[in-house]
């Protein structure tokens, strides 16, 4: 089954690197018109680069709610409709696990908004066009650290990537009315960007072994895996399912 997408247009939070580069890129090869929205401008540069015509860029922080709404109605009102939204803007803002005695408000509150509060701003944002056009698809990328224990060991991660599973279940039941699904992919480990690079590297060799053989497929995720789970729940074919959390972690 190939998944095509003319016809129809996707914005991609999250897309100047990793996971979320590889998203926008295959929802390009597939057919769909992709605007890809990162804070970070030089990566969404290189994102234009491998998007080319199909493609398009926008500088937006996920954090800033006038910033979001602003550039859903200027993509709006250039475009005239979204049919699809990939949350995944995300992650640990550089910080690493502590005892939570020592976490502040402030590292809290950074977390939590670029990861769950910034995906209920983009959900808001673009749900509207979804509705007039009587059809959509949601999808938030989650993390194994939503289901479980994070590897992080960071607590504000953990408890917005399990929100963000939260608010899909609770869109999926809004939207459904409307031809809109709301599903969310839990990725395993990938190595997608320097932060994963630098867990990756402080774990050391026994451990790193250790986590690879608790993986059934004996490897890895990479950007790839999780970008094929998104495009099928982005798709026709995955009409009938929603407010879904589908682990894409190799069977760990």
């Amino acid at each position: 089954m190939k998944i095509r997408f003319e016809g129809r247009r996707a914005v991609v939070t999250g897309a100047g690197h990793g996971i979320g580069r590889r998203i926008a890129e295959r929802l390009a090869e597939s057919g769909a018109a992709v605007e890809a929205w990162c804070i970070n401008a030089d990566g969404l540069s290189k994102t234009a680069q491998n998007l080319g015509e199909r493609g398009s860029i926008r500088v937006v922080d996920v954090t800033d709610s006038a910033a979001v709404d602003a550039a859903a109605r200027a993509l709006l009102a250039q475009a005239g409709g979204v049919d699809i939204l990939i949350n995944n803007a995300g992650g640990v803002k550089g910080q690493v696990g502590q005892s939570v005695e020592v976490v502040t408000d402030e590292d809290w509150s950074a977390i939590v908004e670029v990861n769950l509060t910034g995906a209920f701003r983009c959900a808001r944002a673009m749900s509207p066009s979804m509705k007039e056009g009587g059809w959509g698809r949601i999808v938030t990328i989650s993390s194994g650290a939503g289901l479980r224990a994070s590897m992080t060991g960071i607590q504000a991660y953990a408890a917005a990537k399990a929100g963000q599973l939260g608010l899909t279940r609770q869109l999926a039941h809004e939207f459904g009315p409307f031809g809109i699904t709301v599903n969310a992919v839990a990725p395993g480990f990938v190595r997608s960007n320097p932060t994963t690079e630098r867990q990756w590297e402080a774990y050391g060799a026994e451990r790193q072994d250790e986590i690879v053989e608790g993986i059934a497929r004996r490897r890895l995720g990479t950007p790839d895996d999780i970008a094929s789970a998104v495009l099928f729940l982005a798709s026709e074919e995955a009409d009938w399912i929603t407010g879904q959390v589908l682990s894409v972690d190799g069977g760990r």
